[in-house]
């Protein structure tokens, strides 16, 4: 469901991330994967054009290889509406590149061990597994203009269907 705020809201977690229309810090830099090549760059570098960064929490899991398959069979599409691909997960880039291979990913994947990305935006929660209790990023998306102003997020990504998802977002903005 699409709000008019154009944030999509999961009822079950108030949390403090950042709001549309925020202008994210965007002078940090993260190590990506891009055709095959591994290389530093700063996140303001990535925002040639206005862009789509997914957060995902590991390669090679079957909720986040979902959520990058969606993304993967509808790539060229974001393509052709204007919009860059990033994926973002503290995966190294030599997983990544495997990662890429594996899933016939064209994409840019970003890795982010230092959470980096979800520090800019606010979206590090606490998460629990096997009774212990972690702060990591929330699988979530955004939409992000040239400038660093968020023009969409979704809270809490649909890993099966993401892809529809954030088209839906892209044509209502």
């Amino acid at each position: 469901m699409v709000y008019a705020s154009l944030t999509i809201k999961n009822a079950y977690r108030d949390t403090d991330m950042i709001d549309r229309g925020t202008q994210v810090e965007t002078n940090f830099t993260l190590d990506v994967v891009e055709d095959g090549e591994e290389k530093t760059v700063t996140f303001d570098d990535l925002l040639d054009r206005p862009t789509i960064v997914s957060v995902y929490m590991r390669n090679n899991t079957s909720g986040c290889d979902k959520q990058n398959k969606s993304l993967a069979e509808h790539a060229d599409w974001f393509d052709e509406q204007g919009y860059n691909l990033i994926a973002i997960s503290k995966d190294s880039c030599g997983s990544h590149k495997n990662y890429a291979e594996k899933l016939g990913i064209n994409y840019i994947l970003a890795s982010d061990p230092d959470y980096k990305f979800a520090k800019a935006t606010d979206s590090i929660v606490e998460k629990q597994m096997f009774g212990n209790k972690y702060e990591a990023p929330t699988r979530s998306a955004y939409v992000i203009d040239t400038d660093g102003t968020v023009k969409a997020i979704i809270e809490k990504v649909n890993t099966k269907d993401h892809a529809s998802e954030l088209k839906e977002v892209i044509k209502n903005l």
